[in-house]
C-alpha cells in the first residue's frame, strides 16, 4: 500500500539541516510535469539559519534540491553537506 501526502499538509513545513539548523519552511515544489517526480523545494529562509548566511542567499527564497531531503514527517530534514558543498 502506497502513503500519499496531500499538499495542504506539506504547507508551510519547516525545514531542518541533519545538524539541527532550522533553515526556513516550504513555500512551493517544484515538480517535473513529464514524470511527476519533485526537484526542489521552494523555501522561504531564516535569516538566522547559520546554513542561510553560508549560502549567501539573495532575498528570502531558496531553492533546495529535493535530492538533499533525507527524510519528510513533521519537518523535512535534509542533508547539510549537500547544501553547503
Amino acid at each position: 500500500m502506497y502513503k500519499y501526502a496531500i499538499a495542504r499538509q506539506l504547507a508551510t513545513k519547516k525545514l531542518i539541516t541533519n545538524r539541527g539548523d532550522n533553515i526556513g519552511r516550504l513555500v512551493d515544489l517544484m515538480v517535473n510535469e513529464t514524470t511527476g517526480e519533485i526537484e526542489s523545494i521552494l523555501v522561504e529562509v531564516d535569516p538566522s539559519s547559520k546554513v542561510v548566511k553560508q549560502l549567501e542567499v539573495q532575498g528570502n527564497m531558496l531553492e533546495v534540491p529535493y535530492k538533499s531531503v533525507l527524510a519528510v514527517s513533521d519537518v523535512f530534514i535534509v542533508d547539510e553537506r549537500q547544501l553547503v558543498g
